[in-house]
């Protein structure tokens, strides 16, 4: 027979018959995101939010866990008992968390790694162009290198020779513009040409 959970005193006396059945060294806590709720800080360090989610059913709870990428998993249980939740949480909401912190370390790991190929490479284009210009973005970094055009003062259209790269996500990709007088970008040419 369903739990009656009409109060904020009932719902934490339940949450903390939950935390019981879940491991001995398992807490609860205040929950402000709701009215009707309580976190259950588990043996692994996991917060838990234990809720009501629909005030016309009070004995259908839904219980999430923060992901390390900012995610949730859920599952909604019915407040048979104590006993019933903290088997469903660790039946159907402990599996799905494991694979959710997997995929997310998965992910974290496979960024950091497109950071760290992408930085290589930009800092040996950085390199080969003394005095450019690093810009970091989301997941591509460009390089920018410019030299006046003109000696100080005389007269030229264009202002400056300048090379713009664009260094892809992994690495694995550099794209370039080029822009100044003709025969500056005809050397430039010329140089990459001979590589």
């Amino acid at each position: 027979m369903p739990v009656e959970l009409n109060t904020q005193s009932q719902f934490a006396a339940f949450a903390d018959e939950v935390a019981r059945e879940l491991g001995t060294h398992c807490r609860t806590a205040p929950d402000y995101d709701h009215i009707l709720s309580r976190l259950i800080i588990d043996d692994e360090g996991r917060g838990l939010s234990l809720r009501q989610y629909d005030g016309a059913q009070p004995t259908r709870l839904k219980v999430s866990a923060a992901v390390q990428d900012g995610s949730r998993v859920r599952i909604g249980v019915t407040a048979t008992s104590a006993r019933h939740v903290a088997r469903e949480i660790a039946r159907r909401l402990y599996p799905m968390h494991a694979q959710a912190s997997q995929r997310a370390a998965e992910l974290t790991a496979l960024k950091m790694a497109e950071v760290r190929d992408r930085r290589a490479v930009s800092d040996a284009v950085a390199g080969a162009l003394p005095g450019a210009r690093v810009e970091e973005n989301e997941r591509t970094t460009r390089v920018v290198w410019q030299r006046p055009a003109a000696p100080g003062g005389a007269a030229d259209p264009v202002q400056h020779d300048s090379v713009c790269v664009y260094v892809g996500a992994s690495g694995e990709r550099v794209s370039a513009d080029v822009s100044g007088r003709p025969h500056a970008i005809v050397a430039m040419l010329a140089a990459l040409a001979e590589q």
